[in-house]
C-alpha cells in the first residue's frame, strides 16, 4: 500500500473523514443506511435471479419484473455506493488492508461482469423467451451465479467489521 498511502493519508485527513470516525452517530448511520440499500438491492436481484431460475415469480415475464424492479435496484446501490464511500473515507487505510474488504470489491467486479454478460449477451432476446414461466439455460446459469455472488457479497461485507 506505500503507493496509495499519501492518497490514503490526504483522505482519512479531510474534514468529513474525521468527523465521522469521530462521531458516535454518523458512522453507524451510514452503516445502517448501508444496509437498507443493500437489502433491497439484494432482494430485488433475487427476485429478478430467482425467476431466471425458474423457482418464483413464475407467472410473470422476466422483461416486466425486470423493468419494476431494476429502478429501485439502481437507486438503492447508487445510496449503498455513497454510505459504503462515506464508511470508507472514515479510515480507509484500515480498510484497504482489510482482506474480506477486498474481497467484497472483487466479488462486486464478478457481479458486474455476470451482470454485463447477462445484458449483452444472455437476455438480448428476452422479450422472445421471457414470456411467464419460461427462460433460457444460459439464463438461469446467470441467475443462480448472481444469487451466489450477491450472497457472497452479503457474507464479505458482515465479515469486514469484524477484521
Amino acid at each position: 500500500m506505500s503507493l496509495l498511502q499519501p492518497v490514503v493519508d490526504k483522505i482519512g485527513n479531510l474534514p468529513l473523514s474525521q468527523a465521522i470516525a469521530e462521531s458516535a452517530y454518523l458512522f453507524p448511520a451510514f452503516e445502517s443506511a448501508h444496509v437498507l440499500a443493500l437489502g433491497i438491492v439484494f432482494g430485488s436481484i433475487a427476485a429478478v435471479d430467482l425467476r431466471l431460475l425458474n423457482l418464483r415469480l413464475t407467472d410473470q415475464s422476466v422483461l416486466s419484473l425486470t423493468k419494476r424492479l431494476l429502478p429501485f435496484t439502481w437507486i438503492a446501490f447508487v445510496g449503498a455506493v455513497i454510505t459504503g464511500l462515506l464508511m470508507f473515507i472514515a479510515d480507509p487505510g484500515r480498510y484497504l488492508e482489510n482482506l474480506p474488504f477486498q474481497l467484497k470489491f472483487l466479488l462486486l467486479a464478478l457481479a458486474g461482469v455476470n451482470m454485463a454478460i447477462n445484458h449483452f449477451f444472455v437476455s438480448r432476446n428476452m422479450d422472445q423467451w421471457g414470456q411467464p414461466g419460461h427462460s433460457t439455460g444460459a439464463a438461469k446459469i446467470s441467475g443462480g451465479i448472481s444469487l451466489l455472488l450477491w450472497t457472497l457479497i452479503i457474507f464479505a461485507g458482515r465479515w469486514i467489521g469484524f477484521s
